[in-house]
Formats: structure tokens, sequence, C-alpha cells
């Protein structure tokens, strides 16, 4: 098996977060080293894992 390096397909979106919210993730991404944008992907999958399986469904 090669090793195959890939690139997520990303889209760009603007969105609108509390100000406080956004000082705070600001912080901690800071902290751990990774940028703003990834702390929200991170933040955001972690919110989808977690639901419950009758709020995923269409």
């Amino acid at each position: 098996m090669m090793f195959h390096v890939q690139k997520p397909e990303m889209i760009n979106k603007t969105i609108r977060m509390p100000q406080e919210l956004v000082r705070q993730m600001e912080v901690l991404a800071q902290k751990k080293g990774i940028s703003l944008n990834n702390l929200i992907v991170q933040c955001c999958q972690y919110a989808m894992n977690d639901l419950p399986p009758e709020e995923t469904k269409n």
C-alpha cells in the first residue's frame, strides 16, 4: 500500500459568533498551537458526533 496525501474539500462560509466566544476560542487555539478555523471544525465535529440519533435524521 502506498501513502497518499489527502486534502479534504473545504468551502468558505461566513458565520456570526458572539465576540466573547470567539475571544475564548482564539486563546485556546493559540495555547494548543492550532488555527482558529481548525478549532472550530473540531468543536463542530465533536458536537455533531454527540447528537442523539433522532437529531441527525432528515
